[in-house]
């Protein structure tokens, strides 16, 4: 074995590495191979337990709660998907009441619509759909061999 103030060999001949002569990276002593950084306490912030203390969380949910839950999240779906459709699809209801036979419940539903339709249009909400409309006709309209008429 060699001395660890022998000059480093840069060809070794020995079989086992020999002693280093620089210090460990970390002292044998220092270390404990069982840590873990996770396992150290952490403190809670005094937010966080101020919540917890004013507010503290709700009991579990039964069946019920659960199924109770599950409607009143189906019923918000609903109710917002609906008011959506009203503003940004109301063309489709005057559409449809156009193709219905004529009788009075007709009548009145086209009239209903027709003046839905045009109080949209007073705020602007038929504007992202007229814009799509718009893209769909120019993108079936385009041209791809130069020429800018459309007859063949």
């Amino acid at each position: 074995m060699s001395d660890p103030k022998d000059p480093i060999d840069p060809f070794p001949t020995q079989a086992h590495p020999p002693v280093s002569p620089f210090p460990p990276l970390d002292p044998p002593s220092d270390w404990n191979s069982g840590a873990d950084a996770h396992d150290l306490p952490t403190r809670e912030n005094a937010l966080v337990a101020l919540g917890r203390f004013a507010f503290p969380p709700a009991p579990a949910l039964d069946e019920e709660g659960a199924a109770s839950r599950a409607r009143r999240w189906t019923s918000q779906t609903l109710f917002v998907v609906c008011a959506f459709l009203m503003i940004f699809n109301a063309g489709s209801v005057q559409n449809w009441a156009r193709q219905q036979p004529p009788g009075w419940g007709q009548s009145t539903v086209d009239r209903l619509a027709t003046v839905w339709v045009e109080q949209l249009e007073l705020l602007g909400a038929d504007l992202p759909v007229e814009g799509l409309r718009q893209a769909w006709r120019e993108f079936q309209a385009a041209r791809f061999d130069g020429r800018t008429d459309v007859s063949d």
